[in-house]
């Protein structure tokens, strides 16, 4: 069954399209509202307002994969839990380009035991899903671990080590709300790199950014992370983006220690190990679509 989210004791707006009010008046209502934001998404029941600063670098009236992968976490942390869980697994499908645009949000439990539980996320523009996401989470246990499953510990320099990346060289105006710090490589440069991410700007309004909203939205960095082609002779979005965790990150910073491939018939790998500050807990994939300009 759907549940909206909706603020217990606070009216929901009508989704958009659920009633007759006419596209072009949300539109001018959702100009008005995000002038005033400094948050990414501004939600209300299943009702969401997005600002202009979700657009990526292909195209202003199209958000970075980021906010939509971060938005979907959300969601699904706020479904309630029988014990206490976290997430272990987010798989996110960019079924279409997410406009920069008002938005409806839904989500269900898929299934649900005493171990694990299993739900979904969609997002929809003018009544076409445009994000569809499964989010797993694992019951929280207490276990004493052998030696041998330590943490593996970063062996390249950390975010006060490393030099600043300087976001002006982005198009997108979503990177302006983060700070880069490249441990080997730079952004943009074909090669493999590790560059640490920090989200500096809200995502959802009135919400903290949780640790696994944080390491979604720098691992949908990883095609720009590890480019295997000049940006300018050529394009590869991401269809996808799945991350697994082993734990759940901790502190502002995430390191995308990232590499791709690429096939001779439109389609390649962009992949990530995923680390804070403590070590590696998690492996990103995007399923790459690689286009000529």
């Amino acid at each position: 069954m759907t549940r909206a989210l909706i603020p217990s004791g606070t009216a929901s707006r009508c989704t958009l399209d659920s009633r007759g009010a006419s596209r072009q008046e949300a539109s001018m209502d959702s100009h008005q509202e995000h002038s005033f934001m400094d948050a990414i998404f501004r939600v209300d029941g299943n009702d969401v307002v997005t600002s202009p600063n979700a657009a990526g670098p292909w195209d202003p009236r199209m958000q970075h994969g980021s906010p939509p992968a971060a938005l979907a976490v959300w969601a699904a942390e706020k479904i309630p839990t029988p014990v206490p869980m976290r997430i272990a697994r987010v798989t996110v499908d960019l079924m279409r380009p997410v406009p920069v645009a008002p938005l409806t949000i839904e989500s269900e439990i898929l299934r649900e035991g005493r171990k694990i539980q299993l739900c979904a996320v969609r997002l929809s523009a003018n009544g076409a899903v445009v994000v569809g996401a499964t989010v797993l989470k694992i019951k929280l246990q207490e276990s004493e671990l052998p030696p041998e499953a330590a943490i593996l510990p970063v062996e390249l320099p950390g975010p006060e080590q490393s030099p600043v990346e300087d976001v002006d060289f982005s198009s997108s105006p979503f990177v302006t709300g983060m700070s880069l710090r490249a441990a080997r490589g730079k952004f943009g440069v074909p090669g493999p790199g590790a560059i640490w991410y920090r989200v500096d700007r809200p995502i959802v309004e009135g919400s903290p950014v949780s640790q696994a909203m944080r390491a979604m939205v720098a691992a949908d960095f990883c095609n720009g992370t590890s480019a295997v082609l000049d940006f300018h002779q050529g394009t590869f979005l991401n269809a996808d983006l799945t991350v697994n965790f082993s734990r759940q990150p901790v502190g502002d910073w995430i390191l995308l220690d990232a590499e791709s491939w690429i096939g001779p018939d439109g389609a390649g790998l962009a992949m990530a190990r995923l680390a804070d500050e403590r070590g590696y807990f998690g492996r990103a994939v995007q399923s790459l679509v690689i286009e000529k300009r």
